[in-house]
């Protein structure tokens, strides 16, 4: 019954706002376009996307989608930072954002993930035509990459451009992404019941608001607030609809009498 009622308000949660769209997506159509491109056609992203695999959590919400759209817009992200710099050197950093994004996820479940992601990296990449600097550059934004981690300031230009694309590309998954799938998948996983997801929601809004303000490439800055707004909206409605479910039922699925 439980599974039923949280496939119930994920439907539900995916209705609220179908069509709002950030601004992200319009603005950086060019960049989106390329990175889509180059995630279904690079071999090293071809690689990088079987290796990661077995390391992946669907069950939890930071599957093989996670990973990809954080690839994806990772990779944009780099795009628009790097339009300093010469052609050739702003495509090859986009290229190190996209394993990034496959990667950055891989030790999900376990203590401090992310400096546990970053040496997993470094072991899966290990054999790839890539520069022994590259290899640490893409380990190092897997380390910052976590929410709320101390922004770390690098003295290479290109490594700060790729965590900090890094960062903010996961944190765009904070807004509709959470509410419309991760929410209920990481529900469904830590088996909470109805009540207990109720419990935990305002603490759990107030996490998603307080991200707003961290957001780190310039680019972030700018669209990365809209993200989390248009997720707080949806929140705030699915909340709603749980606390008047559980109104009339004993948030197991029985009706009260």
């Amino acid at each position: 019954m439980k599974a039923s009622i949280l496939r119930r308000f994920k439907q539900e949660s995916a209705t609220i706002l179908p069509g709002a769209v950030p601004s992200f997506y319009a603005v950086m159509d060019a960049e989106l376009a390329f990175a889509r491109d180059s995630f279904f056609s690079h071999p090293l992203v071809h690689r990088c996307r079987e290796d990661v695999l077995p390391f992946l959590n669907d069950d939890f919400g930071h599957g093989i989608e996670h990973a990809k759209k954080v690839a994806v817009e990772a990779c944009a992200l780099v795009l628009s930072e790097a339009k300093h710099l010469e052609f050739e050197r702003a495509r090859r950093l986009s290229l190190l954002a996209m394993l990034s994004g496959l990667l950055h996820d891989t030790c999900r479940l376990e203590g401090e993930h992310a400096s546990r992601g970053a040496e997993l990296s470094l072991l899966i990449l290990q054999d790839y035509p890539l520069h022994d600097e590259e290899k640490a550059m893409i380990a190092d934004a897997i380390r910052c990459h976590e929410a709320f981690s101390k922004h770390v300031r690098f003295e290479h230009a290109a490594t700060q451009i790729l965590a900090d694309s890094l960062y903010d590309a996961d944190k765009f998954r904070w807004g509709p992404d959470n509410f419309v799938t991760t929410l209920w998948e990481i529900c469904n996983y830590h088996d909470w019941t109805l009540q207990q997801i109720l419990d935990r929601f305002p603490a759990g809004l107030e996490v998603i608001a307080s991200v707003q303000n961290t957001f780190r490439t310039a680019a972030g800055k700018i669209y990365g607030p809209e993200f989390i707004d248009i997720g707080l909206t949806i929140g705030k409605k699915i909340y709603q609809k749980i606390q008047s479910y559980c109104a009339q039922n004993d948030c197991s699925g029985n009706k009260i009498l």
